[in-house]
């Protein structure tokens, strides 16, 4: 849509992109209770995508069909489980900025969640804060993430420019080739997530299998995500990887104007005054302050996605970062949703369009005219995330002697390997461009098979006879010629 240009400066308070705005998404999406899920089978066809073989499944993507409360309990859960890793992220980001998906993230791990079973699975709900089970918890999530899709759109303004809102996620396996993987377990990601199983193999050829999942996300994530896993990542234990990719780009719905922005000071969290590029306008948005804070919000064209700013006052930022745990962002959304609310009544008589628009309406989020001064900026973050998911409870899922994954495979007890994130966030005076991208890595529990060495012996050679135990050496010697 766009190709944006970018600084590098960045607010600690730009991460509520993806923890608020994409979970309050689902809010007007719902649909009947019942599915029209049918008994398939799978297939032995493979096809050729970019030189990776996809195990075919007749079973298609399920269209939207969870019910409202379904949607709100998984927008609830999103949401949760977003603050409680945001806490722990933060902490090891210390002083610096911090950008994830807890979208991406979770998407990775319910697909995961569909091969756990026993302690392992329980273990991965808790982390995840999910109050929904079985088929319900993954038409939930396929149902919020066709709404969020379902935001896409664009035209080209009166000015020749493209403008609107471009919401992509998708899910892909990459399974080791010759595995036998659980028949429910792939149709449950088939059905929900459309993902299918690309085979390779990691046995002899891991690094190449990389470059191919490394290149499937950057292509999901229009190149800002260009390598997710790292060299190394992988190797010959290596059996599955779950990838999940996310991309946005939207345009706001009132733009700043790029001749207003001037340099200015901002003051970072270690005290440091710098100079960088400050976006400037004068518009009514949405506004609301409480103790110790402001807030303000800024849509996207179309009105359906936006960000929401929270500024805590000079001298309180790490106080206020403290009760984001405590339901802080609650609060601010509640304050900005009822100011909404309540100038949608003012607005208007009974009767009146302004009246009758309620609190979802450009009309009635029109709330105070805010003078909005703030940096364009430009970063990403990738991180580990083994360490903050055990610390959430997720702990047997990453041990190769207490994981279970038997509904994944039983051919080779399995375990997480790894659970890698990346995300990547860039605001300036036309909108937002943002991506993110997951993979969880599992592996089987056993040592790395012997790799193959060719060796002729035609030539002397010394030997020894040893006791392996004590190390004592009971015989010692060399052949020159094995013919005397």
């Amino acid at each position: 849509m766009r190709h944006i240009s970018r600084s590098t400066k960045a607010m600690v308070v730009a991460t509520l992109l993806l923890v608020v705005a994409l979970p309050l998404l689902i809010t007007a999406c719902g649909g009947s209770d019942d599915g029209d899920e049918t008994e398939t089978t799978m297939t032995h066809e493979t096809a050729a995508a970019d030189d990776v073989q996809i195990a075919m499944s007749e079973l298609a993507r399920l269209a939207p069909a969870a019910s409202s409360a379904d949607l709100r309990a998984a927008a609830s859960s999103l949401m949760a489980f977003g603050i409680d890793l945001y806490d722990i992220l933060a902490t090891d980001a210390g002083q610096g900025n911090l950008v994830f998906s807890p979208s991406s993230i979770m998407t990775a791990l319910a697909m995961t969640y569909a091969g756990a079973a026993g302690v392992t699975a329980e273990e991965i709900a808790t982390a995840l804060n999910l109050t929904l089970e079985g088929d319900a918890l993954h038409r939930a999530l396929n149902s919020l993430d066709a709404a969020l899709e379902s935001r896409s759109w664009s035209k080209t303004d009166p000015e020749g420019k493209e403008t609107g809102v471009l919401v992509k996620t998708a899910n892909s396996l990459w399974g080791q080739k010759g595995i036998a993987f659980d028949k429910l377990f792939l149709d449950t990601l088939a059905a929900n997530y459309g993902a299918g199983m690309r085979l390779v193999d990691y046995k002899t050829a891991a690094e190449e299998a990389r470059v191919a999942i490394n290149r499937w996300v950057a292509g999901e994530t229009n190149d800002k995500i260009p390598e997710l896993i790292p060299q190394g990542t992988l190797d010959a234990l290596t059996r599955l990887v779950l990838v999940n990719a996310v991309y946005l780009d939207a345009t706001w719905q009132s733009q700043f104007d790029p001749a207003m922005t001037k340099d200015g000071p901002f003051t970072t969290q270690a005290g440091d005054a710098v100079i960088t590029p400050m976006m400037t306008q004068k518009e009514m948005l949405p506004y609301a302050a409480g103790d110790g804070w402001q807030a303000v919000e800024l849509a996207y064209v179309g009105d359906e996605l936006a960000m929401t700013l929270v500024v805590p006052d000079e001298g309180r930022f790490e106080e206020l970062e403290g009760l984001l745990p405590a339901g802080l962002l609650d609060e601010v959304v509640r304050e900005l949703d009822s100011s909404a609310g309540e100038l949608g009544s003012a607005a208007g008589a009974p009767g009146s369009a302004a009246g009758e628009l309620g609190a979802g309406s450009e009309e009635a989020r029109t709330l105070a005219q805010v003078q909005l001064t703030m940096p364009k900026f430009e970063f990403r973050t990738q991180t580990g995330l083994m360490a903050a998911l055990t610390a959430l409870g997720m702990k047997s899922a990453f041990s190769p002697g207490e994981a279970d994954f038997s509904g994944m495979t039983t051919e080779e007890p399995l375990f997480i390997s790894d659970v890698i994130h990346e995300a990547y966030i860039a605001v300036d005076e036309e909108g937002t461009e943002a991506a993110a991208a997951t993979a969880v890595v599992m592996r089987a529990s056993g040592m790395p098979p012997d790799q193959l060495v060719e060796l002729t012996i035609d030539r002397p050679f010394m030997f020894s006879l040893r006791d392996r135990e004590t190390g004592a050496v009971l015989f010692l010697g060399r052949v020159t010629d094995p013919t005397a």
